[in-house]
């Protein structure tokens, strides 16, 4: 307990011991603690040390309700040192009861050693508002830090699913909290062009627009301003922004507004759908790498940092191989396939090469994704090696820099960090926040070559293909961003996971001081977790988080609170029941509340058929139908009828020519028949179709939801047999996914199985 003032404080817990996230280089504890007082002054004798002080003093003021001043000979003292032996983002931080000391090479050093004294602080330090009742104490410690790699970074996309100015700056204000110092923003796809050029003004117009499936326009643009605004906001935070402007794939939308970019020219829209786009530049046109030289010439201006990325990645060569003007330039510029690479790759490398050109024109350096590798990497080029470790590898053993940021190792924040059945769709894989923190920038390859001063930093990347809200980007986002900080920054051998979990209660309340989503290990269940259990004698449901958090959980029906039944071992059960439960953070903020049925069933009876036919009947109806009400207020006129084999047929009835889906004739189907259950028991089913039926019941009802990785599994007590059964498929593109990129199947775990397996045409009959 802290006096303060008439009244007395509890410490909170997250707010014990040292919490400073990236984990100090070297870090000596001291005796005792300084305090901060109505009327502290800040001493800061130059501008830069003055610029330093005032934004920290604004946020301390802002939360503690004191008038801190920058005076001289205040007890808060910023010094800078050009002189000083130190890393350029290095500090010194000695805090004693007195007094407390930050000194610096550059201003950048003092403001990361100003962050590190913030964390010393109680969390709440970062709230917005007043927090009373506060002991607003640091621990005395000396500290001596630097980074261990200089590039540490987040990549946005605004082009999927945009971000506004003020939404972009929030995520800046909690990178700066981790020393993150490098923003990559992907400004140009296939779905959305994002950034105002004067000279194309079509950009804006048309470029950054398309038409979802429902037919509403979705869209924005940065312009120009809005730029420099966000530029500005990252520098005084010391971050630099590193623009994206993707060539010569993943392009469509620049080429939907100009589409004479393309091979053809034929008129086009931009992408709808998420994936990759077969319509590029022409490599074999002057006309692109023109528009492309304008581009950078207005994109250069605005950003002051040293890199242009210049993307690189996924660009599909199938027009260039039939393209007369492509194969011209091939044979002009002798671009022949050798034993390691197509005369098309080869040609994607002219492209890249000559775009460095123009970007060492306007004082950039490029960087690329690891396929600028292919047909021979450009002579300065940075790559970032995504695709595994072996790009950045190789890049390093030909000495140029890399930025790792491998989607395997933990570094796509898009992949899932929990059970997929209990969170928002994601676009798959599975990265916990263990497996993020555990990553290790340097390939023991390298390190054994005498390469590894060629790995620069990592990035983490945050795809927003299914990131429909800045709420879903941030509970993505956060807080494994904070496992990359760390990683970027701190020494391999100091970490400690434990500890940085320890850690990340602290960080979490000082997130929510900046009104971040992030997210929160939900309750799961072993083998997958289902919000539907049914069972016929008895059944026993365990619970798990994926680090350690509490759960609490009421029986009653009542919303769980932070005051309810600690779940600390399996609940048993022998009748219906409603279980509610959630995690609980050190904060008292709760997770989301699951809601899982259990329900006590008997054996649903086999069906008797007297006469069997492999295969299901299917019934097909023409139309795009976003939802069941919509098919079932068309009339569901039949335009054909067919036995199939297997449900995948569903999805393959009508074939379709490219992924965009551009003029496909959509049609939705139903297959009715029975499916042979192996043995009595209760089953658990999955799947991405709209909706399955047993019995006459729908077991699953995907509406509404994107249809990858549904998370409406259901089980239901079966009986050996033949059981009616009834599958409806509904062709569309909702939520940017096409339902026929699904598979089509149903799985199927019997209760004491560990794993789903997909039901086979064996099993199913009419």
């Amino acid at each position: 307990m802290i006096s303060c003032g008439n009244s007395a404080t509890e410490i909170k817990s997250y707010n014990e011991g040292i919490n400073i996230i990236p984990k100090p280089l070297s870090l000596e504890v001291g005796n005792g603690s300084f305090k901060l007082k109505d009327g502290m002054s800040v001493h800061a004798a130059g501008q830069d040390e003055k610029t330093v002080a005032e934004y920290f003093i604004s946020k301390i003021n802002r939360a503690t309700g004191f008038d801190i001043q920058v005076k001289e000979n205040g007890c808060i003292r910023l010094e800078l040192d050009p002189s000083a032996s130190m890393d350029d983002e290095g500090y010194t931080l000695n805090v004693t009861p007195e007094s407390v000391l930050v000194k610096a090479k550059t201003a950048q050093g003092l403001f990361y050693g100003m962050q590190s004294f913030m964390q010393l602080l109680p969390a709440e330090i970062e709230s917005p508002a007043v927090v009373k009742n506060v002991p607003w104490v640091a621990q005395a410690v000396n500290i001596t830090d630097e980074p261990k790699f200089e590039y540490r970074g987040l990549m946005i996309d605004p082009c999927r699913h945009f971000m506004t100015v003020d939404e972009i700056k929030k995520q800046l204000d909690v990178m700066a909290l981790f020393k993150m110092n490098r923003m990559h923003w992907h400004l140009t796809e296939d779905q959305g062009w994002r950034i105002e050029i004067k000279k194309y003004p079509k950009l804006a117009e048309v470029a950054s627009k398309r038409i979802e499936a429902d037919g509403t326009e979705y869209g924005g643009y940065y312009t120009q301003e809005e730029v420099k605004e966000i530029v500005k906001y990252a520098s005084d935070r010391f971050i630099t922004v590193v623009p994206e402007i993707e060539l010569p794939g993943h392009e469509l939308a620049a080429i939907s507004a100009y589409p004479e970019l393309s091979c053809k020219g034929q008129s086009i829209t931009p992408r709808t759908v998420w994936g990759v786009e077969h319509v590029v530049m022409c490599a074999g046109k002057e006309l692109p790498f023109q528009f492309l030289e304008d581009v950078i010439a207005e994109v250069a201006a605005l950003f002051p940092g040293e890199y242009l990325h210049i993307g690189g990645d996924e660009c599909p060569k199938t027009s260039w191989k039939t393209c007369p003007l492509c194969q011209k330039r091939i044979r002009e510029e002798k671009l022949f396939a050798d034993k390691n690479h197509t005369a098309e790759e080869r040609l994607q490398s002219y492209f890249v090469q000559r775009m460095e050109k123009v970007a060492t024109k306007y004082g950039k350096k490029i960087i690329g994704w690891d396929e600028i590798l292919e047909g021979g990497l450009s002579p300065t080029a940075t790559v970032m090696s995504w695709r595994g470790e072996e790009g950045g590898i190789a890049a390093a053993l030909t000495n140029h820099d890399v930025i790792m940021t491998p989607g395997s190792n933990g570094l796509y924040l898009d992949y899932y960090q929990g059970d997929c059945k209990i969170g928002p769709v994601a676009i798959g894989g599975f990265s916990p926040l263990e497996k993020t923190y555990s990553y290790n920038p340097v390939p023991d390859t390298l390190v054994a070559m005498g390469k590894e001063n060629f790995i620069k930093g990592l990035q983490g990347n945050v795809w927003s293909e299914y990131l429909y809200t800045n709420d879903i980007r941030e509970y993505r986002t956060f807080p494994r961003a904070l496992a990359i900080a760390e990683t970027g920054w701190t020494a391999t051998e100091q970490k400690d996971y434990n500890d940085f979990i320890r850690r990340i209660d602290n960080a979490c309340v000082r997130l929510d001081g900046h009104g971040i989503n992030y997210y929160i290990p939900m309750p799961e269940q072993p083998n997958g977790s289902c919000d539907f259990v049914a069972f016929t004698d008895n059944v026993s449901l365990t619970f798990t988080t994926n680090r350690p958090v509490k759960m609490v959980y009421t029986l009653d029906g009542t919303e769980p609170t932070i005051n309810s039944t600690v779940y600390n071992a399996p609940l048993d059960f022998t009748e219906n029941a409603t279980v509610k439960i959630a995690s609980v953070l050190p904060s008292n903020k709760m997770s989301r509340v699951r809601t899982v049925t259990v329900e006590k069933q008997t054996l649903s009876p086999a069906a008797t058929v007297e006469k069997k036919t492999p295969g299901l009947n299917m019934e097909v109806i023409d139309g795009t139908y976003l939802n069941m009400a919509e098919l079932e207020k068309s009339g569901m006129k039949v335009a054909d009828k067919k036995v199939i084999k297997d449900t995948r047929e569903l999805i393959t009835y009508r074939k379709f020519s490219e992924e965009t889906m551009r003029g496909f004739k959509q049609y939705s189907a139903i297959a009715t028949g029975y499916v042979d259950i192996p043995a009595d028991g209760v089953y658990f089913f999955s799947s991405d179709l709209e909706e399955v039926w047993i019995d006459g019941k729908k077991l699953i009802n995907n509406g509404g939801f994107v249809k990858h990785f549904c998370p409406t599994n259901k089980s239901v007590a079966l009986s050996a047999g033949l059981h009616e059964f009834k599958v409806v498929f509904l062709g569309n593109s909702y939520g940017g996914y096409p339902t026929h990129w699904n598979d089509g199947s149903i799985n199927i775990r019997k209760s004491d199985e560990e794993s789903f397996k997909k039901i086979k045409p064996e099993s199913l009959f009419h």
